[in-house]
């Protein structure tokens, strides 16, 4: 297949098979928001269902670390190994998975803006499930329901810090 041709444009729009685009106001400052969601040691505690997470690389502004979820209404536990870029000046991140675990693949842009009143933190994904995963519908309940305990979570922490 010729880059560029139109039947390489449609196996690409054949890979993309769902997108989200989702945002959440956090009751906290910019700089608060970003070291806490950034720092992935510390997901299992400011994110819904996340059981553990054991960082395998870190160099400059990536690191790459395995997550595993807590188990499933069936017992099983979803695992992958994910890739984070953090590029402090523009307030922004790009991950994508490497292990896709119940993703075909998925990559996710996160952005954070100051919003006057807190933080506006922004998820865009592009991802295929795998068909033994969950359903889209599924991963888009998960977003929202990752996104408001990371809200609620933020926020605590924020105030505990003193930085509301």
């Amino acid at each position: 297949m010729v880059p560029g041709t139109a039947a390489s444009f449609q196996t690409r729009l054949d890979q993309v098979a769902s997108r989200t685009d989702n945002s959440v106001h956090i009751g906290a400052p910019l700089d608060t928001v970003w070291s806490l969601t950034n720092d992935v040691r510390m997901w299992p505690l400011i994110f819904a269902r996340y059981d553990t997470v054991e960082v395998l690389h870190e160099e400059g502004p990536t690191i790459r670390f395995r997550l595993k979820m807590e188990p499933d209404a069936h017992g099983f536990v979803w695992s992958w190994v994910s890739e984070r870029t953090i590029d402090e000046a523009t307030h922004s991140v790009r991950a994508h998975h490497l292990d896709a675990g119940p993703f075909r693949f998925m990559r996710v842009h996160w952005t954070y803006e100051r919003d006057g009143r807190g933080t506006t933190l922004r998820w865009r994904k592009e991802f295929q499930a795998r068909p033994d995963g969950p359903g889209d519908g599924d991963i888009t309940t998960n977003v929202g329901l990752q996104m408001e305990a990371l809200k609620n979570r933020v926020e605590v922490a924020a105030g505990w810090m003193g930085r509301r």
